[in-house]
């Protein structure tokens, strides 16, 4: 038989005939009518789950986990704030339902259930995905997360306390305010789960606020591997930094006295708390996973002889709060009402075209304060001696220094972070003297941990700031893809565009550099974010185009709320010359900080003919000495720098291609997976003339004198373009 059916007729059973779990007496500050409104939560999400299981069976529903066993976790709710903002596990139905009763005119049951049949009208995701959210719950959706939301949340709790020295336009969350988080006792040991909480102690010991609440729901296994008994107190009851709590998610009293001494220390000390909450698994772990297969009979029946409805029963019974038979009318009575609901919910539309799944990919634009520019007066004191310097041209490193400056004056929400941006000004220098132009607050020195790094930005864009991460190198963003691809990006999508994370994340990456290297230090791939769907990838090639593009970043992510990659060629940081030694050909005057490059505008140099080079970053710079030696030889060529590597700007290159006898595709990422596969695509189905590519080789990069030998080159570069000119003419 279904287990579900097995514990829904135990249920039952042991109600009627008093046959209920021992354990304590009920003892805290839980009233009597707010036990007997968690006891309702707790029976919603159990309906609901077996109303769920019996949709998705009759085809009316799709995959599912299920909340039974964790419905202790509707206490928790109680003993917080409906404005503090949590990041559930996916079993928290019963948190979500408990804390829609604090806030007027929710219809939890009929939205809960519109998302179960993934339909268009369902509040939270707009049919894309079962998910626990709410934006008038203040719970940013999360799809089945293992531990990727416990950086952000940790993002979330420190821009509480930025938000207070530091107002941003769009700030969300009260002063006040704490941030929870939930996540399974297996979660708790994945390395993300443990950078975040490794973060969140190293931030706490430092006497820096961050006001955060961790939830371990102890159920004491991850699909079919157990957890160590004793494990999650052993290794969480000792951090440094972190107060540890311990309550009996069966026991909602236990539960919610606990869970209110917790989120009070949180709320008042302005520290983060680790509340270790007892559970049980119910059904097994998602779908149709049976659980006997892989645990004895025994041993399932045992957690079932623990159902947490039992003992809530019994508990509401012996406080006098409510009579065994009135839990069991309210417990038949949720069963029906949804079981009604459910008739209406699955008649409902659902997504149809690619165009209404793809609706939500890219958030709304939001209405910001218009500027005028930073005053003159804060622009000399900020920028110092600096201001004569711009009269000169100036390599690419510090005509970024100074757009930074510019945009952090003009716009007080942008806050930087990374790994020695800070106090060092970064590996290169590029963020040299912004610590000290606008202080540790908003130039923040991390600790080394990439996840951690996007995880503070994402949890700062939920607070109405508009983050700057740096991540060191390329090759050090791959410790935490995730994030921008199971966190970021994904939010609008699930949350149907009413949450966004804005950002800026700065990469200083690909290769040519000659003394420092390796594949961790010269990384030329860009694969992993060119297939992240609404992610914008912008890539500069000279100093000028960089502060410009800088720009129209921070407005796409300050205005439209994107998320966006501005990938920094680090060869080109401190470029100079451009065809002989001291001829400063490759330096740029700083641009008026009001000029920008728009998304998706093309950048085209040279009028010729003949030939049309189509690049970015490092290769703008090697086929722009490749022009002058194919000049000498009677081929004119144009240049047309991408920029903006996704979304492709398709219709500005073939408007710019246009007039051209050949295209040329110059790529220094790695043939397999680059831009130029998609380039070539381009222009095999829609260009009018013979086109090829050039990429570097399906390899590694070297350090040492072979650093290049896998690259494109000057040299490599024209031989590919005569090659193509006088084989097609």
């Amino acid at each position: 038989m279904d287990r579900a059916q097995i514990v829904h007729q135990n249920f039952l059973d042991r109600v009627k005939s008093g046959q209920l779990p021992p354990g304590r007496d009920p003892a805290g500050p839980l009233e009597a009518a707010e036990a007997v409104a968690t006891y309702r939560a707790q029976v919603l999400s159990r309906a609901l789950d077996q109303t769920s299981r019996a949709m998705q069976k009759a085809g009316e529903g799709f995959y599912t986990i299920g909340s039974s066993g964790h419905e202790g976790m509707a206490a928790v709710a109680g003993a917080l704030r409906p404005t503090d903002m949590a990041f559930l596990h996916y079993r928290d139905a019963a948190f979500q339902i408990a804390r829609a009763d604090q806030v007027p005119g929710q219809q939890i049951t009929w939205d809960m259930l519109l998302s179960f049949a993934c339909s268009a009208e369902d509040p939270t995701s707009g049919g894309r995905h079962k998910v626990l959210g709410s934006k008038a719950l203040m719970i940013p959706p999360q799809t089945s997360t293992i531990a990727s939301h416990l950086p952000k949340a940790v993002g979330a709790a420190y821009s509480i306390g930025a938000a207070r020295r530091h107002r941003p336009e769009h700030q969300l969350l009260p002063d006040d305010a704490i941030v929870m988080c939930s996540f399974g006792d297996a979660s708790a040991n994945h390395s993300t789960a443990q950078g975040a909480i490794n973060t969140a102690g190293w931030t706490s010991v430092q006497s820096t606020p961050l006001p955060l609440l961790f939830v371990c729901e102890d159920n004491g296994i991850g699909i079919s591997v157990k957890t160590p008994k004793g494990w999650i107190e052993a290794s969480m009851a000792g951090r440094p930094g972190i107060k540890y709590f311990k309550a009996d998610g069966l026991d909602i009293y236990d539960a919610y006295r606990v869970a209110q001494e917790a989120a009070e220390y949180v709320r008042t000390r302005r520290k983060p708390a680790f509340l270790h909450l007892r559970t049980v698994r119910l059904y097994g772990h998602a779908g149709a996973d049976v659980p006997t297969t892989y645990l004895s009979k025994a041993e399932v029946e045992a957690d079932e002889a623990n159902d947490p409805l039992l003992h809530s029963v019994r508990l509401l019974g012996q406080a006098g709060a409510l009579t065994p038979d009135a839990a069991l009318k309210i417990y038949n009575d949720t069963r029906a009402r949804v079981e009604r609901v459910r008739g209406e919910a699955v008649t409902r539309p659902h997504l149809k075209t690619t165009d209404d799944v793809a609706a939500s990919l890219i958030p709304p634009k939001r209405a910001c304060a218009a500027s005028n520019g930073p005053a003159a007066e804060a622009r000399a004191a900020a920028f110092g001696s600096d201001l004569r310097a711009m009269e000169e041209p100036q390599p690419m490193s510090r005509l970024i220094n100074w757009a930074l400056t510019d945009l952090m004056l003009e716009h007080g929400e942008i806050v930087m972070m990374g790994e020695d941006v800070g106090r060092k000004g970064g590996v290169y220098g590029v963020s040299q003297k912004l610590q000290q132009r606008f202080g540790p607050d908003r130039v923040i020195d991390t600790l080394l941990d990439e996840q951690s790094i996007l995880g503070l930005a994402i949890g700062m864009g939920h607070n109405g700031f508009v983050p700057i991460p740096e991540i060191q190198f390329l090759a050090y963003l791959h410790n935490a893809e995730d994030q921008l691809r199971g966190e970021a990006a994904t939010l609008p999508f699930f949350s149907n565009g009413q949450f966004a994370n804005p950002m800026v994340v700065r990469i200083a990456g690909l290769g040519y550099q000659k003394g420092f290297g390796g594949h961790f230090h010269n990384d030329n791939s860009l694969a992993v974010l060119r297939d992240i769907p609404g992610l914008v990838i912008a890539c500069p090639s000279d100093g000028a185009e960089a502060a410009m593009m800088l720009r129209e970043c921070v407005r796409l992510a300050r205005e439209e709320q994107r998320v966006v990659v501005f990938v920094e060629p680090i060869a080109l940081y401190p470029m100079r010359d451009l065809h002989a030694a001291k001829d400063g050909g490759w330096m740029r005057s700083y641009p008026a900080p009001e000029q920008r490059i728009a998304l998706g505008e093309v950048g085209v140099h040279g009028d010729g003919s003949d030939l049309a080079i189509v690049t970015y970053g490092n290769g703008r710079y090697l086929s722009a000495q490749a022009q002058a030696d194919l000049a000498a030889k009677g081929v004119q060529a144009r240049i047309i720098d991408l920029r903006w590597l996704a979304p492709l700007p398709a219709e500005a290159l073939l408007a710019a291609t246009e007039g051209c006898k050949h295209v040329l595709i110059v790529d220094e990422c790695r043939t397999t997976g680059s831009q130029s596969e998609a380039l070539m695509a381009l222009f095999a189905e829609r260009g009018k003339v013979p086109a090829a590519r050039i990429a570097a080789s399906d390899c590694f990069i070297a350090t040492g004198p072979a650093y290049g030998a896998t690259l494109p080159s000057k040299d490599s570069i024209a031989e590919a373009a005569l090659t193509l000119v006088k084989g097609a003419s």
